[in-house]
């Protein structure tokens, strides 16, 4: 699975690139037919802690998932967005399974 990772607003370091390249690549376990995403780390110029945010999307046959999150830290948006995708593509998953039986 490709994985792009951009940096809005700012420049990301390699290790922010890998956690996220690492993070988004592990869904592949739970859906194996993801053709690419996009992952887009942005800093929202606020006076709120909760600055970063984080948009991830997924592309599958037929379909595309985005999940959006905003918290303190890019890693922690991260985090947040892979947990609701693997949720998605599990109930993605059990749809398939449910029209093939």
């Amino acid at each position: 699975m490709k994985v792009f990772v951009q940096s809005v607003n700012f420049n990301a370091d390699s290790g922010l690139i890998k956690f996220a390249e690492n993070k988004v690549e592990s869904l592949s376990k739970y859906f194996d037919r993801i053709i690419d995403s996009e992952v887009f780390l942005k800093v929202q110029q606020t006076s709120e802690k909760e600055n970063k945010i984080v948009e991830v999307k997924i592309n599958v046959p037929g379909d595309n998932f985005i999940v959006k999150k905003s918290s303190k830290t890019f890693e922690e948006g991260l985090v947040l967005s892979v947990d609701s995708l693997k949720r998605q593509l599990n109930r993605r998953k059990e749809k398939l399974r449910s029209h093939h039986a």
